[in-house]
């Protein structure tokens, strides 16, 4: 076996094995070469090399993202590391494990002007959930004190002594903190940071450990809810008639299916869903956007909950904020082990518990509200929301909602959907979703760079084939995740390109104006057919109804290559048919 000659790489590397990190992503670098060094050396660690700092950041999210373990990230020193900060601050909100190892020079070299050098000290201060700061190891004590004048024998063994002490004291403080970061990592789930100095030589190897760390292991505290919380929620639900449940990002199959149907029996509660929430149900209710965004404000305050109940990562929908901020529950609880958003500025109650837990205390002891008429009214809005979303779809001309639902409804069963932030989720929302997908979107920040890279990291790290749907301007955007060796065959992306940021021209603005289409809208005549040549994609491309649909029928077959699909959209229509349609389902 090949090591690191230098003791504090063996350490890191040790311990990331002990805690059962497998997955490595390293950009090259020559700090970072004794990490690089002992990880690719060692047949337990996947390794994968990607060159782009924020493209391998967000290729680790997306495996941290389905394994639900830490994934390591490894640079070198100075700005390759800011270049991991949009993948750290979605971890950090999405409570995706990711652990930064970045390579750092000594001490004495920061400040003074050396190249490749800023304060990686705390870089991620705001954004991390532990930043672990290792000091750097004391050379061999004869290689200290070359040179130094020491007339007698007793000073030098006094020195190595003094220096073997010291070394011995910065491996105890290395090992502690190495410890610490990755287990807030595992047990808290979320970015975590651990700056590394080396001195020259960094390229030296050898044949066997000089340290032998040892792992610290942490149990995560588990509690029961208390009595007095338990007591306090029935005597709320209970005297409520109008109860709503709002699931934001989750994992499939995370919620007991036997608490699904018990809320989905009870004719007081109606529990909306979003894409992400990955929860299916003939007795929710999905498509929020289309359900709430014709109702007049007496609409609104029908829907007006007074207990409020949400769980999962952050919510999507924009109108459902605005609704429940308009009008407020008199109770919101979230539950959550770790934090709760006060989203809706109405925040009564943080249930820190696991929303199994909190389900197996609550709902054998609730009533049914077999008065209520809350949900069957609503069952009744529904039912004709998409009786006019189907006579919508009908009639509308080749256009972005016209695509996507094409495209979503052509997507095989037991995939993997990945989706491009922006418009991209936004359309997916007011749509029916195939229950055995999976679907997945960096909303921890919504921000759309790195979602291309995040699918990739999906895919590479499942057996399951992955579809990835994006906006042009997200996915041109984070064109470099595509410089990647590791992309599977089964990996398939469809790009809408409607030539610029198509959201703007639905949101309020001048639009049609030049500085409108230059600095919002910023139109462009770019497409992904060369990009496609260079990283060795199957490119196909498409602009009306008819091939698109001819393409759909072999797209997700083909299996020599990735592939990419690219649907050009008319830019000048788009926004007509999406505002459009909110008038017509009223």
């Amino acid at each position: 076996m090949t090591y690191p000659k230098i003791p504090l790489a063996q350490t890191v590397i040790q311990l990331c094995k002990l805690k059962g990190i497998k997955h490595i992503i390293i950009s090259p670098g020559s700090r970072n070469a004794p990490l690089t060094i002992g990880f690719t050396h060692d047949d337990y660690f996947k390794c994968y090399s990607i060159i782009d700092e924020r493209c391998a950041a967000f290729f680790a999210l997306g495996i941290a993202q389905q394994t639900q373990e830490p994934t390591a990230v490894v640079c070198t020193s100075g700005s390759a590391l800011l270049n991991y900060y949009p993948a750290v601050a979605e971890a950090f909100y999405s409570n995706i494990p990711l652990v930064v190892l970045s390579a750092d020079r000594p001490k004495h070299l920061i400040g003074v002007g050396d190249g490749q050098t800023i304060n990686q000290k705390h870089v991620f201060e705001n954004h991390i959930l532990f930043s672990a700061n290792l000091k750097l190891d004391i050379k061999e004590a004869k290689n200290t004190l070359e040179g130094e004048d020491l007339p007698i024998l007793k000073n030098l063994e006094n020195k190595v002594e003094r220096l073997l002490g010291l070394q011995k004291d910065i491996q105890t403080y290395n090992e502690e903190y190495i410890n610490k970061a990755i287990n807030a990592a595992i047990i808290d789930k979320g970015p975590v940071h651990i700056n590394i100095p080396f001195d020259e030589p960094l390229y030296d190897r050898v044949n066997t450990l000089s340290v032998s760390p040892k792992t610290v292991d942490t149990e995560a505290e588990t509690s029961d809810i208390e009595d007095y919380i338990l007591e306090s929620c029935l005597e709320e639900w209970h005297a409520a008639s109008k109860k709503m449940i709002l699931v934001g990002v989750n994992y499939p199959d995370q919620i007991e299916r036997k608490w699904l149907d018990k809320l989905a029996e009870d004719a007081s509660v109606i529990v909306l869903t979003e894409t992400t929430s990955n929860l299916y149900h003939s007795g929710f209710f999905p498509n929020i956007d289309q359900l709430i965004a014709p109702l007049t404000e007496a609409g609104q305050e029908d829907l007006q909950p007074e207990v409020l109940v949400t769980f999962g990562g952050l919510i999507v929908s924009k109108k459902i904020k605005q609704l429940l901020r308009k009008y407020r529950p008199k109770s919101h609880w979230h539950i959550d082990p770790k934090k709760a958003n006060d989203t809706f500025f109405s925040l009564t109650k943080h249930i820190k518990a696991d929303p199994n837990q909190f389900f197996e205390a609550f709902l054998p002891n609730v009533l049914n509200a077999s008065k209520s008429v809350y949900k069957a009214e609503w069952i009744k809005v529904k039912q004709r929301r998409l009786q006019k979303h189907k006579r919508y779809a009908e009639q509308i001309p080749f256009s972005d909602f016209m695509v996507f639902n094409k495209v979503l409804k052509s997507v095989p069963d037991h995939h993997i959907l990945q989706v491009g932030n922006s418009s991209a989720i936004r359309y997916t929302q007011l749509f029916e979703i195939n229950n055995t997908l999976e679907v997945y979107c960096n909303r921890g920040t919504s921000g759309i760079d790195g979602s291309t890279s995040t699918a990739i990291g999906c895919a590479v790290s499942r057996k399951k084939p992955t579809v990835f749907i994006t906006g042009d301007l997200s996915f041109l955007y984070d064109s470099n995740a595509l410089w990647n060796n590791h992309i599977p065959n089964n990996f398939r992306i469809i790009v809408i390109n409607n030539q610029g940021g198509g959201i703007f021209r639905i949101l309020p603005g001048h639009k049609n104006t030049e500085n409108f289409n230059t600095y919002f809208e910023t139109n462009h005549k770019f497409s992904a057919k060369h990009l496609c040549e260079m990283y060795g994609f199957v490119y196909h491309a498409v602009s009306n109804e008819e091939d698109l649909d001819f393409a759909l029928q072999s797209f997700y077959s083909e299996d020599r290559s990735p592939g990419l699909l690219e649907i050009f959209t008319p830019k000048e229509m788009n926004d007509s048919v999406l505002l459009k349609y909110f008038e017509f389902i009223k």
